[in-house]
């Protein structure tokens, strides 16, 4: 006999507009930090010459253009009609991710060109694994009450990126510091890997956390919720 599932209690309508209004707000303040981040990665790296902040701003370039993806998605009412082209945009995205810095990273192995030193980028990388855990906690806390499952897959996308941040900053930290030049392009190689397992999901339209409809459609039941 299965054990009965708990439903947590759906929010208030007042509740609940305080929650959607958190959740945009949550969403946005994490478009804008990436915004900044692809920017300032890719600027460090093309004067570093270096691959893996070259992968790391690309990353973060690839999660803007899918949240604007989404975001079109729902820009009409019938939204559904416009999901699978719009995963199928997220997927392609990840996929030339990871074709263009698996190509540059290999290139660098090859010719054991070593990056520069990267104040920049290790500040960007520290920062991040800063910040983006307390956003992807905020987001995740949030879509939990709310019952929103594509929330908390967002705050899963916010959580990865703070494991590329950790990778990045250990790559630039041992070329810069013990001279491994190999250390720069295997952190890009990693970033290149983890994006071709989101583009892999994007394209089978998978999603961390899919709701369990209660009586009301609104709960988020799923283990991955908790």
């Amino acid at each position: 006999m299965q054990p009965l599932m708990v439903v947590p209690p759906s929010p208030s309508p007042q509740r609940r507009s305080v929650l959607q209004r958190r959740v945009r707000l949550l969403v946005g303040a994490t478009i804008a930090y990436n915004v900044v981040e692809a920017v300032v990665a890719l600027v460090a790296g093309r004067v570093a010459s270096s691959s893996a902040l070259v992968a790391f701003g690309l990353d973060s370039v690839v999660e803007v253009l899918s949240a604007a993806a989404v975001a079109w998605q729902f820009a009409v009412a019938d939204h559904e009609r416009r999901e699978r082209v719009a995963m199928r945009l997220i997927a392609v995205s990840f996929f030339g991710l990871a074709a263009f810095v698996t190509a540059e990273a290999i290139t660098c192995l090859v010719a054991q060109e070593p990056a520069d030193h990267s104040t920049v980028g290790i500040v960007l990388a520290a920062v991040s694994v800063v910040v983006m855990p307390v956003l992807s906690w905020a987001e995740r806390r949030t879509g939990r009450e709310l019952g929103s499952g594509s929330a908390v897959a967002d705050s899963r996308q916010t959580l990865l990126c703070t494991y590329l941040s950790g990778v990045l900053l250990v790559g630039l930290v041992l070329n810069s510091a013990l001279g491994w030049y190999w250390a720069d392009p295997v952190a890009a190689l990693v970033i290149a890997g983890v994006a071709v397992k989101e583009g892999r999901d994007a394209w089978r339209g998978d999603a961390c956390c899919t709701p369990a409809l209660s009586n009301d459609g609104d709960d988020c039941t799923d283990d991955c919720c908790r």
